[in-house]
């Protein structure tokens, strides 16, 4: 059963690789900026004084109706041009976060290796992998777009130009999830036909 995962994440924001370093680096501020995926954050030990050794416990989720509970521990920091995970739990895998440079703008890329843990994903993983992949970019959209306010709200200069940006988009609500899960079943149900039916030809 093939329950492997390979992501290659791409943005590019405004900014410096400080800035995006020291919001990415951070892991206890994840549900407060990118609240649509990072429901609750939780530190386990704290880093050293090379910033390693840091475990943090999240729970996590996309617009499909399952919740990921995982944990993850720096493994290498190269401050302020990236940083790796190691992920256990319903995730399990590393994750390497690189930050580049290009004039006012930061080029990141997100290298994510995991095998999908969760009895769910991994038993629907040979059926589901097409919604699962989806579930996981719709989940890095909310973060570069979430990204880009916790920018914005962090150079602003007074209170008054802080309240002005937009608060982060939030988790999809239990009756978009409603109507996202049938669209999934839908799918999963042909695929499954569609696949059944090639088993089936000569």
């Amino acid at each position: 059963m093939d329950n492997s995962y390979h992501f290659v994440t791409r943005w590019t924001v405004e900014g410096t690789c400080g800035e995006v370093a020291d919001i990415l680096g951070d892991p206890i501020e994840l549900a407060r900026w990118w609240p649509s995926v990072y429901l609750d954050v939780e530190e386990l030990a704290p880093p050293d004084e090379r910033g390693l050794g840091r475990r943090i416990r999240v729970l996590t989720k996309g617009w499909l109706p399952y919740t990921i509970r995982w944990e993850f521990e720096t493994v290498a920091s190269d401050y302020p041009h990236g940083f790796t995970i190691v992920a256990r739990g319903d995730f399990d895998g590393q994750g390497i976060w690189g930050f580049e440079q290009r004039g006012p703008s930061v080029d990141i890329t997100y290298d994510w290796r995991i095998r999908a843990e969760k009895a769910l994903l991994r038993r629907l993983s040979p059926l589901l992998r097409p919604v699962f992949e989806a579930n996981h970019r719709w989940a890095m959209r909310q973060g570069e777009t979430s990204l880009r306010l916790e920018l914005a709200r962090r150079r602003a200069m007074n209170d008054r130009d802080r309240s002005a940006v937009p608060p982060p988009p939030g988790p999809v609500t239990y009756t978009a999830i409603g109507m996202l899960a049938a669209a999934a079943a839908v799918v999963g149900a042909l695929a499954y036909l569609v696949g059944r039916s090639r088993r089936r030809r000569p």
